[in-house]
């Protein structure tokens, strides 16, 4: 009986850590609800000089915060499976290769796609290198989603300028960074001594 409990217990746990958070568009209510969350999403702002509002509204962005997401399946004739759209996976949607050299520069070497404090350090890296490579401002969420989304070398080649639908999207991920920045103003100081001022008032 107690075994059972134990094993309850810790799937629990387990379902709370890895599933996304149920108000993805509050970030104040992210980061209480996902412990640890703020610590490691201020470290890789620390590490990398990219902004946690603008990080966490690409991942938004890439996965809604599910730890295991992947790109959606294709088909032939609209019915049968052809495998997934890339190779993309996790939190980031990095693609293998875009990973292994994430792993490679940073030094992260046992890092993985579906955890939160590797992913968001893997945001905060590749905005670090557009903003090297490429000039983008590490403030500007539009012009790195669109970086992060076509690959430095596509940014340059301006591929965006053809998929209007893309401009679309980079400018609600500009938009969920700003809404995300005034949040977390608002709590942030909180955050700092721990979230355990949050529910008191």
């Amino acid at each position: 009986m107690m075994r059972l409990l134990l094993l309850t217990l810790l799937l629990s746990v387990t379902a709370c850590t890895t599933s996304p958070p149920h108000k993805p568009g509050d970030i104040c209510a992210i980061f209480k609800e996902k412990d640890g969350w703020y610590d490691e999403a201020k470290d890789a702002s620390k590490r990398w000089n990219s902004p946690i509002p603008v990080m966490m509204s690409i991942m938004y962005q890439e996965s809604r915060f599910v730890a295991k997401a992947k790109p959606p399946r294709k088909f032939w004739l609209g019915f049968i499976p052809a495998g997934r759209m890339s190779d993309a996976y996790g939190y980031a949607q990095a693609k293998d290769a875009t990973w292994k050299w994430y792993k490679d520069k940073s030094g992260n070497w046992g890092a993985d796609r579906d955890d939160f404090d590797d992913a968001i350090d893997f945001i905060g890296w590749y905005n670090n290198v557009s903003s090297r490579t490429v000039g983008i401002s590490n403030t500007d969420t539009y012009s790195l989603y669109l970086a992060y989304h076509e690959g430095h070398g596509g940014f340059k080649r301006r591929t965006f300028a053809s998929k209007p639908w893309l401009n679309r999207v980079a400018g609600k991920v500009s938009a969920r960074a700003q809404t995300y920045t005034t949040q977390l103003a608002r709590c942030e100081e909180d955050l700092k001594k721990g979230g355990w001022f949050f529910g008191i008032f």
